[in-house]
């Protein structure tokens, strides 16, 4: 594509996790597809838990049996609370069994996800691959005109900004976005442990935030330490030997003796919403739509629903003969994902703030709702259900 610009019905641009699966996703839906996103290596170690319909989406993709191997079972999960104040949460343990499940989903790199995205994208003929980036995204009244950082041109009907936070898609279709910054910073990295995980999740929540150990394939974890950014760049400039203690410290030992893997990653957090998921015949998919905590697994997650959506709605939008990029069909996709994006970025907030407050009757609230869900079988399976995904809506595989 050296030449006249080409055209296509959606073009993708981003490749990280969602993006991938936007583009394979869409173009199983039957869209005469273009991705436009560099091929490099993922930067860090870091993993995602996919939980509920995220495995059966990639399955429908034919993503899934190819890192199924690389993913580890999440058969339960404990939530501790570890905080040492006067008013505490009783321990709350949630089993997949109870909700008739194996596992409440799969713990994975997402190095290894990302490559079995990308063995399939270069499977797909309808799928057009652009190792390049966007530097400029025009939407007009028909079409959307993207223009390469090396210099080629494209035209697409509908656009699917995957291209995270500072969304050059976003800011190309005039969408405003509410920022809140936290002070708090995510710590990740893994550990090989002694004792075996028994695929069991356990998130301790401490006064400055949750630290969560996720099962990974043989006697290792993931671990996401929320802190204090101060805290935080103290730890992650301990030594191997440091870390792997004040981590082992951390987890009450109850995986044994711990041993940091090499690679740390630190990032700021944040909350930021869109005005609108969907606008100027650009959807937003990802970070481009959704940034917030990493509490409860729930950022790709919901990443991956907003591709099940896009893909669900442009693949009837083109069997019909539609414009995939109208203002109709834009405003069934922010319809479909307002929903779900607003409340799971409510719940989290919630549940963030009142594990942070020193207010002593939040702390009670907090205290006497753990309790209801650890004592009241119903209601605890009510909230296993909803982790997984929202009940108002089922996964929408495409191809």
């Amino acid at each position: 594509m050296n030449g006249a610009s080409e055209s296509c019905d959606v073009a993708v641009i981003g490749g990280g996790p969602a993006g991938l699966a936007a583009a394979i996703a869409v173009a199983q839906a039957g869209a005469r597809t273009a991705l436009i996103a560099r091929r490099v290596p993922y930067a860090d170690n870091r993993t995602t838990a996919l939980l509920g319909g995220s495995v059966d989406f990639l399955h429908a993709l034919d993503v899934w049996p190819r890192c199924r191997d690389d993913a580890a079972p999440l058969r339960a999960m404990r939530l501790v609370d570890d905080t040492g104040r006067l008013i505490r949460a009783p321990e709350v343990r949630f089993s997949a069994d109870e909700i008739g499940l194996n596992e409440f989903g799969y713990n994975i790199e997402n190095r290894l996800l990302i490559a079995a995205l990308e063995q399939r994208a270069n499977e797909l003929t309808a799928l057009t691959r652009f190792d390049d980036e966007a530097d400029l995204v025009s939407p007009e009244d028909d079409h959307v005109a993207i223009h390469t950082a090396e210099g080629k041109s494209l035209s697409a009907r509908l656009v699917a900004g995957a291209d995270g936070r500072h969304s050059l898609c976003r800011q190309a279709a005039g969408i405003e976005v509410a920022r809140r910054d936290l002070d708090q910073s995510a710590l990740t990295f893994n550990v090989s442990h002694s004792r075996s995980h028994r695929n069991v999740s356990t998130e301790f929540h401490t006064p400055q935030g949750p630290c969560v150990f996720v099962p990974l394939p043989g006697e290792r974890c993931s671990v996401v330490r929320v802190l204090a950014p101060r805290e935080a760049e103290r730890l992650i400039a301990l030594s191997d030997d440091e870390l792997s203690g004040a981590a082992e410290r951390q987890s009450h030992s109850i995986l044994g003796r711990l041993r940091v893997e090499p690679g740390r990653h630190l990032f700021p957090l944040a909350i930021e919403r869109p005005g609108h998921f969907a606008k100027s015949r650009i959807a937003l998919v990802g970070e481009a739509a959704h940034v917030i905590p990493p509490i409860g697994a729930q950022g790709l997650n919901m990443g991956l629903r907003d591709a099940a959506d896009l893909a669900s709605i442009v693949g009837r939008a083109i069997e019909s003969g539609e414009d995939p990029g109208s203002p109709q069909l834009l405003k069934r996709y922010d319809m479909a994902r307002r929903p779900d994006i607003l409340s799971r970025t409510l719940a989290i907030d919630l549940a963030n703030r009142s594990l942070l407050s020193d207010f002593l009757p939040a702390q009670g609230l907090r205290a006497a709702g753990l309790h209801l869900l650890g004592s009241f079988g119903p209601l605890r399976r009510l909230a296993m259900r909803e982790g997984l995904a929202p009940s108002w809506r089922s996964t929408r595989p495409t191809g």
